[in-house]
């Protein structure tokens, strides 16, 4: 299958946009993302025990989107994918770390540069090392100040939800201290300077909650923007609720008729929501909510231990993250745009991380140039923003591959129908209705062969296309 060039669009705003540059009309734009928060962990969603307020009133104001997906189960390509629009298995970052992002790849920021946008990032980086003198097993040094972003207070990966320079008593992360053994609670996490702002180790503010943490570096980047009255795009990717996930005692103050384990979960994501309501005061305060659009969601289901404990949810989907069921893919998404998006609505038409790519493009009216022709693989959100869209005009494909042990798993979704390949070495396929079966229960490939057939054809047809930009079609050498 040739992938169509992407057709940029020179859309107006909707009617009524207020102007943040001097009359440009140009929207600033946040892209809000939490770590391994699953589709039921959220008020919004459904949850009866998981305080989440400020979100619940984001999604008052907003609109609620049912049905969006991240481009993977898990979080490097799903974050790869929020930036370029395109597919992971097209830019090479197959799973977590396995390798970082091209230069060569077009970004949401350097996008949002050509139309004189102040550009920011905040947190959970995963598409490369952010400190040149890094030597990890994995992945190479390439930092958001190289992609685009102005402004950069950024982690290489994962840290505590709180004290974010410290590793926690019962961390069962994972996650490799110096030498590559295990990491000692109290010991320096990650050599206890972690974060790095435009290049710089961070040693100052770096105790308690880390999505307050990097808030604080977030307001005054939109104080300044405003203030000079430029339109700004900037990415929030908050760290929580992955492990080591802990909160602070008054966050766990809150679920104390929970075990210790419930007590951190919830807590955090209490904790990172509470940051959502800074941000959201803020743009109130600066009084240019009419003229900021806010995307919210998460990079993967919840958690494969945690969610297998019963303490994450995938609400009442199948799977978790590292699985391509839907409890891995669809994760919680929100919209809030005063004035333009429709307070207190929801979608069910599909969505997806890789469509923040041609939706900027839209909202900016940028060009381009000579790279608009590789292939693009999201679609604008407009039509579904504003309702239009009751379908979704593209497949979706997802891909995974850890790269070690064989696992590599894909799948495609057309709407009502969903294929997957299966992860396990050996695997076959399976075929589900998601109209009828949302939850995946019923396996249909030997029930509808016809549609199996004609979507394994298809994926094929995806693989290879991705193979061949991945190979080096879309670049120039």
């Amino acid at each position: 299958m040739k992938s169509l060039p992407f057709i940029l669009l020179l859309a107006a705003l909707p009617a009524g946009a207020a102007p943040a540059d001097g009359g440009a009309g140009r929207p600033n734009i946040l892209l809000v993302m939490a770590d391994d928060l699953g589709w039921g962990d959220v008020g919004f969603n459904g949850n009866p025990i998981i305080t989440t307020p400020h979100l619940d009133r984001m999604a008052a104001s907003g609109l609620r989107l049912t049905r969006f997906y991240t481009a993977s189960p898990l979080c490097s390509p799903t974050r790869g994918s929020c930036l370029t629009g395109r597919y992971p298995w097209r830019f090479g970052v197959l799973a977590a770390h396995t390798g970082g992002m091209r230069m060569a790849e077009v970004t949401v920021a350097e996008v949002a540069h050509l139309k004189g946008y102040q550009t920011g990032f905040f947190g959970k980086w995963h598409l490369g090392w952010v400190k040149p003198e890094e030597r990890l097993s994995r992945g190479f040094y390439s930092p958001p100040w190289h992609h685009g972003f102005d402004e950069c207070f950024a982690t290489t990966s994962a840290v505590p939800t709180w004290n974010p320079t410290i590793t926690p008593a019962g961390n069962i992360s994972g996650e490799e201290g110096e030498g590559g053994g295990k990491t000692k609670a109290g010991a320096p996490w990650k050599g206890g300077r972690p974060y790095v702002h435009n290049g710089v180790e961070v040693a100052d503010n770096m105790e308690g909650d880390d999505s307050r943490i990097i808030m604080d570096r977030v307001l005054p980047f939109i104080r300044g923007a405003a203030e000079k009255q430029r339109p700004f795009l900037a990415c929030v990717w908050f760290h929580t609720p992955h492990e080591p996930v802990v909160a602070g005692p008054e966050y766990r103050k809150l679920y104390a008729d929970q075990d210790e384990l419930r007590q951190n979960y919830f807590g955090a994501i209490t904790a990172m929501d509470e940051q959502v309501g800074r941000l959201r005061a803020e743009l109130r305060r600066l009084g240019i909510e009419r003229n900021t659009i806010i995307f919210f969601t998460s990079d993967n289901g919840p958690a494969d231990p945690l969610a297998e404990k019963g303490i994450a949810s995938a609400g009442p989907f199948r799977g978790h993250k590292h699985t391509m069921y839907e409890g891995g893919l669809r994760v919680p998404a929100l919209v809030e745009w005063p004035g333009h998006v429709t307070a207190g609505t929801a979608s069910d038409a599909m969505g997806a991380t890789v469509d923040f790519f041609p939706t900027i493009v839209e909202l900016t009216g940028a060009s381009l140039g000579k790279k608009a022709d590789r292939p693009i693989d999201g679609v604008s959100m407009k039509g579904l923003l504003t309702g239009v869209t009751k379908e979704r005009a593209a497949p979706l494909f997802f891909g995974y591959r850890r790269l070690v042990k064989d696992i590599d798993g894909q799948a495609l979704v057309e709407n009502r129908y969903k294929l997957l390949k299966s992860a396990l070495p050996g695997g076959g396929y399976e075929l589900y209705d998601l109209v009828d079966d949302p939850a995946e229960k019923h396996d249909l490939v030997s029930v509808k062969p016809e549609v199996f057939s004609a979507m394994k054809g298809r994926m094929a047809e995806y693989e290879e296309s991705c193979r061949r930009s991945r190979d080096g079609a879309d670049y120039e050498y």
